[in-house]
């Protein structure tokens, strides 16, 4: 009996533990790691930043999401990190490196002018374009006007290398795993572009 009692005064402890863990990184956060380059010079490959699951979206967050079935080249289990530019209703479009979200510019300070008027890729217009020219260009919606209820339009900051909804169109809310925060030992410009530029919409 007392060695049933001695197994679990430790057992026990270490269950709920695990309970508590596994309940935090479900619905609170979890830390993730960024894969590439997409998101720099604000977010670098190999960086570990958290993920707030219960942090609401808005435009220009960053958030992370499963990339499969949004992406036609993504693996069951792949994660993309991109900004929120379209949130649901949204019309978009960009002109000479100026970005436009229901006609209303729309500033990028988290990105410098040279990433700003670059990268758009071959097969849709480098820096003028809308939801519906690069859906006919890159083969994919049906001549969307606006992002569709329930859906985002993202984009990554390092704008001539990212793979994003300009070439495969919207990420659907439900595979949103959260919004992205850098963590305090972060630079001051990430945090600052990453967890702040909500606010300049």
């Amino acid at each position: 009996m007392k060695t049933i009692k001695s197994i679990l005064s430790w057992v026990v402890p270490i269950l709920i533990g695990l309970a508590i863990a596994l309940l935090v990184r479900s619905y609170l956060f979890e830390i993730v790691r960024v894969d590439g380059t997409s998101m720099e010079p604000n977010l670098v490959n190999n960086e570990r930043v958290f993920v707030l699951k219960q942090e609401k979206i808005k435009h220009l967050s960053v958030i992370v999401f499963d990339a499969y079935g949004a992406d036609p080249q993504a693996t069951p289990g792949t994660e993309y990190v991109k900004r929120v530019i379209g949130m649901p209703g949204d019309k978009i479009s960009y002109k000479n490196g100026n970005l436009y979200v229901n006609n209303k510019l729309v500033p990028q300070k988290f990105i410098s002018t040279h990433e700003r008027t670059t990268g758009t890729e071959i097969g849709a217009e480098a820096t003028d374009w809308n939801l519906a020219s690069v859906a006919k260009a890159r083969g994919w919606g049906n001549k969307p006007e606006k992002v569709p209820a329930g859906e985002y339009f993202v984009l990554g900051d390092h704008r001539t290398v990212s793979n994003d909804s300009r070439y495969w169109g919207f990420v659907k809310k439900s595979e949103v795993m959260g919004v992205v925060k850098v963590p305090f030992w972060g630079s001051t410009a990430a945090k600052k572009n990453v967890n702040d530029r909500t606010s300049d919409y």
